[in-house]
């Protein structure tokens, strides 16, 4: 084979999409014959280029059965890129005549398509899956397809190119009039016959003028079996709309701004539908009286509301899906028996209204019990409906293969026996229980499949239990979710002895049940736990957080919803919750956050990940040293940033001592950006002299942070500093490495970024010259002092050779602008925010270089040097 292989492989032009395709066809037959086979196709002859592939596709084509041969050419009519669900494609096919839906014996020729290589299977977020074909196979279905099929997507076609044998036209083209496209259309109604078209689909809405002229282009329309239509008014229909009696598949779309548009009345004419797509329909959702008419129609894509409007859906015997049915007080065509004869009803199936239910006849004519095909039901009686006999809801047995069942507001006292006496649902995964007050609730345990139980508004239940028997092995539950909401009796989660089935439960949520103070979080208990929410649940007794390792989804929220813990295996935010954690079973965390605590333990465990710290309003709070180093800093080597924000008292108990050998540092030593803002406990530059591998610290309103104890090798690696709000500490610092003899030989400053509120105090010569290597921001804040710089500090502004950004923000007196600046040759941005006493620039200018400017209180005189500026510079972007 490896000869064959490697010939086969050449013809394939290196392309992926190629190789697939031929591959899967040449594992189809592990044979020197059928490899042959392929390798001497005619179809490889037409090669035209060197990276021609599509002779390759051809040949993977014509080995497909004929069936799907049909499928694939006709896929050509959707634009490209389209994504198509499996319920779109295989009404189409069906309306088309390529399948019988009805006889296809359980194939999929979607997968078949998708196992062949000639469409791709893609999933959204909601892991909702859809099909789309590449490009290239896009190109080959409508090639396979010209003499049937014709796709028009440019306004610039070639009629008289088109066959005339082409029965099914699709158009996707831009929303804009072209003189040529108006004759174009006409050529083509010349050339193909407009009333034997059998399929027309409109892919996008128009405006006014290319919708009139596809209406009048298309108006001979009489024998489709395929329509869809984007509409914009009621005249966006074809002429011949209400005379398409042959339809199979319509598929209507509005845009958002008709919502008082109807629907058509004569849509109930259509006796032959199979499939009606309604899903992008935004208009009214009121249905013509006579819809049931639509004997036929097996699909109805809508919304809920508008398959709720449907007066005698009975005789609508063939419909597959029915979203919502209401039950209507004296309103003909909406009682309960109207479900009855639509046997072949599958999915989910809403019956609201069943307060309107007179007795058990008119519940057991829905025959519930007989729809074999529905998975999901939900029985809703209206709040404030009367208190129902409980032989009424025995009547609405469900069949037992249903998977999720949902009871709400039943005004009974007793639950149906096919849920709370008789198994009758060995099949149900989801039970949603609402507004109920039953004496007796189900054995939630005897349900084998029950996977997820949800429990809401439930009067009179104080203990919760599974009633597993209490025999050891009895009970082998899947239930991996439950769920309690508002139930303010609700005091204990009581688990029985010998009950194993807590195992297999993975998530539980606890929403506004006050009084509810027991769970079983015991390790041996909810073993499998991996999600936790609790909220409004103040009694609610929790372990240490998370209690194992494995809980990794938790939520903890007061009364007001706001949340008190959070953790989702890597981030850990704290806010207000007083609450033990356990650090122990956190060993993926990277980030914890801790806001408004007092006490906090800070003991995290030696394989911690932790690479995020933050402290936020924690008034209280006071770090304590402990024993063998800081209590942040032990075995927290892998720890890169670290912010205090508003604690005030973090180091009130801090020793500060200033000799190295006495100093105990609070940080670990790899820190890399370190924040600390409003914090008055913090007195000594000597907590930081551990730092060396900072690169970006911020101090802020440290108002008694002296620079005593500064290590100044601690800004080897600093590329961003911010110092505000502390006197003269910047210049402090800056001034103590400018003149050191520690910093190795050859040391230059990679300082980027500098934030300062002392302008005086940065501007000196030695400072400067220390920055200018590598500083490109300079930003001033907050410096009512100054009112213009001095002819030092001009100088020294001018070392900075490698300023980029240059900011003035709020420095309340300063008069003027640096007279200098035209000199920054690097400057590119100016922002001069909130100085208001600038009324006007130097006459010098701004440098040539400079591309953005931003200045708000502009006074006349400065709008008008900026025009100026500006017609020198007209690349300059300003902004107020």
């Amino acid at each position: 084979f490896d000869g064959i292989g490697r010939k086969i492989a050449n013809k394939l032009k290196g392309s992926p999409l190629a190789a697939k395709t031929v591959g899967r066809l040449l594992h189809k037959h592990l044979s020197q014959e059928h490899w042959n086979g392929v390798l001497e196709k005619h179809q490889w002859l037409k090669q035209q280029r060197s990276d021609d592939i599509m002779p390759s596709l051809k040949i993977s084509y014509d080995c497909l059965p004929f069936h799907l041969k049909k499928c694939f050419s006709y896929c050509g009519l959707f634009p490209e890129d389209h994504r198509f669900t499996s319920s779109e494609i295989n009404h189409f096919w069906d309306a088309m005549g390529i399948i019988d839906s009805n006889h296809q014996a359980g194939r999929d020729y979607l997968e078949e398509l998708v196992d062949n290589g000639f469409l791709m299977k893609v999933f959204d977020w909601a892991d909702r899956s859809s099909y789309v074909m590449h490009d290239l196979m896009h190109e080959l279905s409508k090639s396979v397809s010209a003499q049937e099929c014709l796709s028009i997507s440019g306004l610039d076609f070639r009629a008289d190119a088109i066959p005339q044998s082409v029965r099914h036209l699709s158009i996707n083209i831009e929303d804009k009039y072209d003189a040529n496209f108006e004759e174009k259309m006409c050529k083509l109604r010349e050339r193909i016959d407009i009333a034997n078209l059998r399929t027309l689909m409109i892919f996008r809405g128009y405006e006014e003028r290319i919708t009139k002229i596809l209406k009048d282009s298309l108006k001979e329309i009489n024998s489709l079996r395929v329509l869809f239509i984007p509409v914009n008014n009621p005249e966006s229909f074809p002429h011949r709309f209400s005379k398409l009696i042959h339809l199979q598949y319509l598929k209507i779309s509005s845009s958002h701004n008709d919502i008082e548009m109807r629907l058509p009345s004569t849509l109930s004419r259509f006796y032959h539908l199979k499939f009606l797509d309604l899903d992008g329909w935004n208009g009214r959702s009121d249905l013509p009286e006579d819809f049931s008419h639509l004997e036929n129609l097996h699909a109805f894509h809508a919304t809920g509301e508008l398959h709720s409007n449907i007066r005698n859906v009975g005789k609508m015997k063939h419909l597959q899906e029915l979203k919502e049915f209401h039950v209507r007080n004296g309103s003909m065509g909406f009682e309960l028996s109207e479900l009855g004869a639509l046997t072949e009803l599958q999915g989910g199936l809403i019956i609201r209204g069943l307060e309107h239910v007179a007795n058990k006849e008119e519940a057991a004519a829905a025959k519930l019990k007989l729809k074999k095909n529905l998975k999901e039901v939900e029985l809703l009686w209206g709040r404030d409906g009367p208190t129902t006999d409980a032989d009424i809801l025995d009547a609405l047995q469900p069949h037992s293969n249903l998977r999720a069942l949902t009871i709400a507001n039943h005004g009974g006292t007793v639950g149906p026996s096919w849920l709370c006496l008789d198994i009758w649902l060995a099949s149900l995964e989801t039970l949603t229980l609402e507004g109920i007050s039953w004496s007796t609730l189900p054995p939630f345990a005897k349900l084998p499949n029950l996977k997820r139980l949800k429990l809401k508004k439930i009067s009179g239940m104080h203990q919760f239990g599974l009633r597993c028997g209490g025999a050891p092995g009895k009970c082998s539950m899947r239930l991996n979710r439950v769920e309690f909401y508002e139930m303010p009796e609700l005091a204990e989660w009581a688990v029985e002895p010998n009950c194993h089935s807590l195992t297999s439960i993975e998530n539980i949520i606890c929403i506004d049940c006050p009084n509810v103070s027991v769970m079983p979080f015991s390790e041996v208990s909810c073993t499998n736990l991996r999600g936790l929410q609790v909220s409004g649940c103040p009694k609610m007794s929790l372990p240490s957080m998370p209690h194992t390792s494995i809980l990794t989804d938790l939520y903890v929220k007061g009364g007001d919803s706001e949340t008190l813990l959070s953790y989702d295996g890597k981030l850990l935010a704290v806010s207000g919750y007083g609450g033990a954690l356990a650090y122990h079973n956190m060993d993926k965390l990277e980030d914890m956050a801790i806001k408004n605590v007092s006490c906090i333990s800070m003991q995290f465990p030696s394989s911690s990940s932790l690479q995020k710290l933050s402290f936020r309003d924690c008034k209280g709070l006071v770090l304590v040293p402990v024993e063998n180093g800081g209590e942040i800093q032990e075995d927290n080597s892998l720890l890169q940033s670290i912010t205090t924000w508003g604690c005030g008292e973090l180091f009130f108990r801090w020793p500060m001592a200033m000799g190295e050998s006495e100093t105990i540092y609070p940080f670990p030593a790899p820190l890399r950006k370190l924040d600390v803002w409003g914090e008055q406990s913090m007195k000594s530059m000597a907590l930081l002299s551990n730092l060396t591998s900072l690169t970006s610290l911020s101090l802020i309103s440290c108002g008694k942070l002296t620079v005593d104890g500064f290590n100044p090798l601690i800004t080897v690696n600093l590329k961003e500093l911010q110092v505000t709000s502390s006197s003269t500490l910047a210049a402090d610092l800056l001034s103590e490495v400018a003149r050191t003899k520690l910093l190795p030989a050859g040391y230059v400053s990679r300082l980027e970024k500098l934030i300062v509120d002392n302008i005086c105090g940065l501007l000196v010569a030695p400072i400067c010259s220390l920055l200018a290597p590598s500083l490109h921001t300079l930003e001033f804040q907050y410096d009512g002092r100054v009112k213009s710089l001095t002819e030092e500090q001009e100088k020294a502004l001018q070392l900075l050779t490698s300023l980029e950004k240059l900011h003035f923000l709020w420095c309340y007196g300063l008069q003027s602008l640096p007279q200098g600046l035209h000199r920054l040759s690097s400057l590119k941005e100016l922002h001069v925010v909130g100085c208001l006493k600038i009324q006007s620039m130097r006459k010098e200018g701004l440098p040539v270089s400079l591309q953005k400017l931003e200045m708000n209180w502009r006074s006349a005189e400065i709008d008008e040097q900026i025009e100026k500026i500006k017609r020198t510079n007209p690349h300059l972007s300003v902004e107020e």
